[in-house]
């Protein structure tokens, strides 16, 4: 997989160095102040890699494209948070995707653990184990909720990307679009889905 680094005003993927887009700490920053184009250069310098490490935790393709979908729009709530002076932003990235991940682990974990305790002791779960569950799976509809409300076109490109984890290259391909094209519904699918989710806390 390409490594990406971040080189002042530079990012570099794998041999191809892409000028005239900030550092990745200088994107985080501007998505803090509301910046839907730096959110969409930080989705383009990343996504393939945040997806690759969330679907290596998860292995279930589903389940990471939908947590790569939550990875994304915490990214877009807590950018504000980001502080270079404790570690690179790509770590910072990283770091939320992984909890991300592990959350969905450990929440689908907890339920298979307690539909085994009841069924061998016939006792209720423990309360908190219970309030787990039912906000990861609200967590869960309220996502898939969002993204049926995109267009369908917007939809359908976003599905491509991630439901089947193809490039933006292929997904233009299918579509039998530009890939300019390709690009701009996937952001707008996920400008639409950080719209529709953006009240959460």
């Amino acid at each position: 997989m390409s490594m990406i680094v971040t080189e002042g005003s530079r990012v570099r993927m794998g041999d191809v160095a892409v000028r005239n887009i900030p550092a990745l700490a200088d994107l985080l920053r501007q998505v803090g102040q509301g910046d839907d184009a730096a959110f969409a250069q930080l989705y383009d310098a990343t996504a393939s890699r945040l997806h690759g490490l969330v679907q290596r935790i998860l292995v279930d393709r589903a389940m990471s494209e939908e947590v790569t979908q939550e990875v994304f729009l915490e990214i877009w709530r807590t950018s504000p948070r980001f502080d270079p002076a404790r570690g690179s932003a790509l770590s910072w990235l990283f770091t939320i995707a992984h909890r991300k991940a592990v959350d969905r682990v450990r929440s689908s974990e907890a339920a298979r653990s307690r539909d085994t305790a009841y069924v061998a002791t016939q006792a209720e779960p423990a309360y908190d184990s219970t309030a787990e569950h039912v906000d990861g799976t609200l967590r869960a509809e309220t996502v898939r909720a969002a993204i049926a409300s995109l267009s369908a076109l917007q939809r359908e490109a976003v599905e491509l990307a991630y439901f089947e984890g193809v490039s933006h290259a292929e997904v233009a391909r299918r579509l039998d679009i530009p890939l300019g094209t390709a690009k701009s519904r996937i952001r707008d699918g996920l400008a639409r889905l950080r719209a529709t989710l953006g009240g959460e806390s």
